[in-house]
């Protein structure tokens, strides 16, 4: 039934982007995500790296434990007690293309005159990463192709009484 639906019919909050705001939608969120990437794991060093407060860091944090994007593991250095250091899980570390899709876009539509603050290059030979959309069929889409969305599996419609 869904399958013939048109867009603004099916509940939205069963949208993949939807579930995936309810994780990364908060301010800070992408950013801590960002620094975990880059291998800043003490909470000490997110503080004072990101310039965050550390209730908002500690909050952003559990969110993220909690969906099971980071996981934390104690350490303790000699003479202090002991801490907890975060890491990205297989999920978490799934973000990384996300993160490069929003600099990419960042880079071409919020540049400065100066050019991108970041290259990301591939460790094995040094050349810039870039995202490529493509098919399943191996098409390559320019931003000028025209794709559609279709219902899934997961769609559901519009709950009754919620105006279209």
């Amino acid at each position: 039934m869904t399958e013939t639906l048109p867009w603004r019919e099916l509940d939205s909050g069963t949208c993949s982007i939807a579930r995936t705001m309810a994780v990364l939608g908060e301010p800070w969120t992408v950013l801590v995500v960002r620094d975990l990437l880059h291998g800043v794991r003490r909470f000490d060093e997110l503080v004072a790296h990101l310039g965050i407060a550390r209730t908002v860091l500690a909050r952003r944090l559990a969110v993220l434990v909690d969906a099971g994007l980071v996981e934390t593991s104690e350490y303790r250095e000699p003479g202090r007690r002991a801490r907890r250091e975060y890491r990205l899980t297989r999920a978490g570390h799934a973000l990384r293309p996300v993160l490069l899709a929003l600099m990419a876009w960042g880079d071409a539509h919020l540049d400065t005159g100066a050019g991108p603050p970041v290259v990301v290059r591939h460790e094995g030979c040094g050349a810039p990463v870039h995202l490529v959309e493509e098919c399943a069929e191996g098409h390559r889409l320019a931003a000028s192709d025209r794709v559609r969305s279709t219902p899934g599996p997961g769609a559901r419609p519009a709950p009754v009484g919620t105006d279209p």
